[in-house]
């Protein structure tokens, strides 16, 4: 059947047929299940209740993205994505190249690929509003494009991969600093840089939370940077060379990535250079952690708990984004308000929200045990 596999797996030896890091599993997972708790409302329920403006309240932030100049935990959560897609990416192609699959034959798949990415981001800006609309903001419309690009330079020499990943950030930097159409020619001030220009010419409207369709472009560094790490995690260098790369790449990236934020502030919503620079350190930084923790140090078995999650995340996404949580959600309404009602209201909802979640983790599981995992 196109577009849907069943594969096995053995989660004992920390494999799954084509796939050597666990860690990678993992951290895809962790990843997504933070991204469909957001759907769960949990984040929005966590932050009212803890509107004393304490602790509590400042760590209930991180997890809504910073309204403009700013890092916030949640920021990182797309770049996670886009990052981990590269780096398994040199695992999968690399796996059908030794089978004797052709470049062209790989690029077929690829092209497919990113045009159902594309298909997708867009179908699901369809559904909310009940209407056909044309919006390329969804994260699976960005991802068609930087998949594409990280494919295309993918044999090339790890030099000529991080000079692109770099020049599609000059480039960008370029565009918003010096685009000369009036009313278009502030690059950080929002609704008035170049990607809203670009917006409107597409799409003949702006996003209301300022993202710009444009940001697939910079964001391609994200998925060339995952290119590498997977190239090099595939590679037979000794785990001590490997963990030593990533953490001096991740920890000089998150160093640049911060000193230019005088320069070009750190922006999420366009996706500015000092953005993209200081979520890949991050992410380096993070797989290599996991990578050292799950693959090297063979600990971190409760972090099978997300590896679940991993295996199938486009499932759970389309699941998620297309009403799941809310049919989730009308299901056990009653019953957690009913065993609950001598409560709080605000405590109620994060009830409600975190079964939501837990029911979401539990169809993750159904279809792990079920064998199933659904890919493109």
């Amino acid at each position: 059947m196109k577009g849907f596999t069943m594969a096995t797996s053995n989660l004992a030896s920390g494999t799954v047929e084509n796939r050597r890091l666990l860690s990678l599993d993992v951290f895809r997972g962790l990843t997504m299940f933070l991204l469909i708790g957001e759907t769960t409302f949990f984040y929005e329920h966590w932050l009212a209740l803890t509107a004393d403006g304490g602790f509590l309240h400042a760590f209930a932030l991180q997890f809504h993205h910073h309204p403009w100049n700013g890092l916030r935990f949640w920021d990182h959560i797309q770049p996670f994505f886009m990052f981990i897609v590269g780096v398994s990416m040199p695992f999968s192609f690399g796996a059908r190249w030794a089978r004797g699959d052709s470049w062209k034959q790989t690029f077929s798949h690829a092209l497919r690929r990113s045009g159902l990415l594309l298909f997708l981001g867009w179908a699901l800006y369809c559904i909310g509003p009940g209407r056909i609309t044309f919006e390329l903001w969804n994260v699976l419309a960005q991802l068609s494009v930087t998949f594409l690009l990280a494919f295309l330079i993918m044999r090339k020499p790890v030099k000529i991969q991080f000079a692109v990943s770099i020049g599609l950030l000059l480039f960008t930097e370029m565009l918003f600093r010096f685009w000369p159409m009036a009313g278009f020619d502030q690059a950080f001030t929002p609704a008035k840089n170049f990607g809203a220009w670009v917006d409107l010419l597409l799409m003949g409207k702006l996003s209301n939370g300022h993202w710009l369709a444009f940001n697939a472009i910079p964001s391609s560094a994200h998925t060339i940077w995952g290119v590498l790490a997977g190239i090099l995690l595939k590679s037979d260098r000794e785990w001590v060379v490997k963990l030593k790369y990533l953490l001096i790449a991740g920890f000089v990236m998150i160093f640049v990535g911060y000193a230019l934020d005088p320069i070009t502030p750190i922006i999420k919503r366009i996706c500015t250079s000092s953005f993209i620079i200081v979520t890949g350190g991050w992410a380096l930084v993070t797989l290599a952690f996991l990578y050292w923790l799950i693959d090297v140090r063979k600990v971190g078995k409760w972090l099978f708990f997300f590896a679940i999650v991993g295996m199938n995340p486009l499932a759970i996404y389309l699941f998620t984004l297309t009403g799941g949580s809310e049919w989730f959600q009308h299901i056990i309404h009653p019953f957690v308000h009913g065993i609950l009602a001598f409560t709080p209201e605000g405590f109620i909802l994060m009830m409600e929200s975190l079964t939501v979640w837990a029911m979401l983790w539990g169809l993750t599981y159904w279809l792990y045990k079920k064998k199933i995992f659904i890919r493109i």
